[in-house]
């Protein structure tokens, strides 16, 4: 069991991160781009050798594995990014190339799936065997411990949660390509849509409102939902408290399907507008759960928890 030196990757479908690490101090150096959006597998596994090489440095001998927390759906017994919702990768051998090109063990599990790994050994959830972590950005993941042991799955993609279905109907589409899923709505890539679809199914269309105008030209973004609820604005923080209700609904979910003692939750979204997002699911959740509620709160890790969890996973101090 690795106890040196290991680098932990957490890729991203907007951004690419990589950190120099060990069980004493976690993250001892890190660096961070822009993922390439070229789609080519070719320029992904470039990329990715040359983080490793530049995070590394002058200790590039002396690291002892590398761990990866990645977008997927995932192939995590071949080492491969299968496909990403919310970035055009295809069917990319990440394990195999970058096994030949360092000659070191190389571990991948999905990015949320990492994050759980990384709240067990470094963040809230120490002490704890049944918690769930859940991540609000650009898409939604989650991971799952149960009884203390990480749920995998069959492929490696357990714990999907962005794409339980929520909808029955005809819903909005998913980055997946699929319909209704809690990923469409509340993440911050399917904020936009839920806004205008939101708008229209009050008739709001014509109401003088500059986040209307937005949202109706196609222009708004999450961020602008999230400012404008900030600064007071009604129907801003009507719609952020039906997005607060939606994500209650599936936060309810998880409960009754694990029973965990906690939830953590981190993404961009979530670690932004902390009580935006965290305040309507803690006002909702109740209504929705048969189980006992667990504590929700933010991971203590920010936005470096899947960096955290890729270091725990190179580490290999965790039964997986």
């Amino acid at each position: 069991m690795s106890e040196g030196l290991v680098i932990g990757i957490d890729l991203g479908a907007t951004n690419l991160r990589a950190a120099l690490g060990d069980l004493e101090h976690g993250i001892v150096r890190m660096v961070k781009e822009r993922t390439t959006s070229s789609g080519s597998s070719e320029d992904l596994l470039n990329q990715l050798i040359e983080i490793v090489k530049r995070v590394a440095s002058e200790k590039l001998g002396e690291i002892e594995a590398i761990g990866i927390g990645s977008i997927g759906p995932l192939d995590v017994k071949r080492g491969v990014l299968v496909r990403s919702a919310n970035a055009r990768f295809r069917n990319v051998p990440i394990v195999e190339r970058l096994s030949r090109e360092f000659k070191i063990p190389i571990y991948m599990l999905n990015d949320c799936t990492t994050a759980a790994l990384g709240e067990k050994v470094f963040g809230a959830a120490k002490k704890l065997s049944n918690f769930v972590y859940v991540g609000i950005g650009t898409g939604i993941g989650g991971g799952v411990f149960v009884d203390g042991r990480l749920l995998l799955g069959k492929d490696g993609n357990a714990a999907e949660i962005g794409h339980m279905t929520i909808d029955l109907g005809d819903g909005l589409l998913c980055g997946c390509g699929g319909r209704g899923h809690w990923e469409a709505y509340c993440s911050g890539s399917g904020i936009p849509s839920f806004v205008k679809s939101w708008i229209i199914s009050k008739r709001l269309e014509d109401l003088k409102n500059p986040l209307v105008d937005m949202a109706m030209r196609g222009e708004m973004t999450s961020k602008h939902l999230f400012d404008y609820a900030k600064a007071g604005d009604e129907l801003a923080l009507k719609i952020v408290e039906e997005i607060g209700r939606i994500n209650a609904i599936c936060f309810a979910n998880l409960i009754n399907l694990f029973d965990p003692e906690l939830i953590t939750v981190g993404g961009s979204i979530a670690l932004k507008n902390s009580d935006l997002i965290l305040g309507p699911i803690k006002r909702h959740v109740g209504r929705y759960v048969i189980n006992r509620l667990p504590e929700i709160r933010l991971t203590p890790l920010g936005e470096d928890i899947v960096l955290y969890g890729a270091i725990a996973l190179a580490l290999k101090k965790i039964r997986l």
